[in-house]
């Protein structure tokens, strides 16, 4: 480890707790998105080391993260009981798909598995909005991750409601009753998640107008990252504020003690990185989990299948 990665590492458990503190949503509080800085680098000895140096820390903080994650998920798994559901949203540009990438570089994956929410199939239109999110839940043991997730009803159709429109489309005006009904269903839907053995995670990856603006100039200036623009992204880019908006609601309406949200300052990706994988070992570590008991039987039989083995002539 670097000099500057002793001197980071140093004090990191209460550390991740006053970054952990200041990135939470209170429930019952604003979500404030317009005094929260999307370049905020975690305070503390962070603000006095250089680009190079952060980038450095951050990295290295990042790997702590994705070795105690490896060890986070082999409790959840051997265990069956519980599990946990990291839900990410946010802007185009800001980072979903690469810090999915990163800090779950080191698990298992048979024991994760991540969705992609997109515009509804026809079947999907055909049901309430939660019924594919329910589809698509972790099972006991499990990682879930949800790359844009049912708080695509709530933030991007509030943008734009002629997407409700067609041929069979919820009932109800599009009013304030109506987001604020949609608000009570998805609080009582993750409640009964809590309630039966999932712990869910809401990040949302927090970018400037300016860091879009400025990787959307990187994709497009790049041949090999061309591929990731969409045309269609700038039209989306004009409705800024709208989205800011939309989520400003959606988030303060649905932090709640069972399923907060975090905001996540995603100007500096691997800070951003860095934050992300340390909420999700904070969330598995919450859980308690010890390794399976084995039963008396179990032992008994583990003893005698030992004393055959040692018993096998040596091949």
């Amino acid at each position: 480890m670097t000099e500057t990665g002793t001197r980071v590492g140093q004090g990191v458990g209460d550390r991740r707790a006053r970054v952990v503190e200041k990135l939470r949503v209170a429930p019952g509080s604003a979500a404030d998105l317009g005094n929260r800085d999307s370049a905020w680098t975690g305070g503390g000895e962070f603000a006095s080391l250089s680009a190079t140096e952060l980038s450095e820390a951050a990295k290295q903080l990042l790997a702590r993260g994705v070795h105690d994650l490896r060890h986070m998920q082999q409790r959840l798994w051997a265990n069956g009981t519980q599990s946990l559901l990291v839900v990410f949203q946010a802007i185009d540009a800001a980072g979903k798909d690469s810090t999915i990438k990163h800090v779950m570089s080191g698990v298992n994956p048979q024991g994760v598995t991540v969705v992609s929410f997109r515009k509804p199939s026809a079947e999907e239109r055909d049901h309430d909005f939660l019924w594919r999110i329910a589809r698509a839940l972790p099972a006991r043991g499990r990682i879930g991750i949800f790359n844009r997730s049912h708080y695509e009803d709530l933030v991007a159709v509030r943008v734009h409601p002629e997407w409700l429109d067609g041929p069979r489309p919820p009932s109800g005006a599009r009013g304030a009753a109506f987001w604020a009904d949609r608000y009570e269903d998805v609080n009582a839907f993750e409640r009964h998640l809590a309630r039966n053995g999932t712990r869910i995670l809401k990040l949302f990856l927090n970018v400037s107008k300016a860091e879009q603006r400025r990787r959307f100039l990187a994709r497009l200036d790049e041949p090999g990252k061309q591929w990731k623009f969409n045309a269609a992204d700038l039209e989306e880019r004009a409705l800024w504020d709208e989205y800011r908006h939309a989520y400003e609601a959606a988030i303060t309406a649905t932090s709640t003690p069972w399923a907060p949200w975090y905001v996540i300052p995603a100007d500096h990706k691997p800070v951003m990185q860095a934050m992300v994988a340390a909420l999700v070992v904070e969330e598995i570590r919450a859980l308690d989990l010890g390794w399976p008991e084995v039963s008396d039987e179990d032992r008994v039989a583990n003893a005698e299948a030992r004393r055959r083995l040692l018993a096998e002539p040596d091949a």
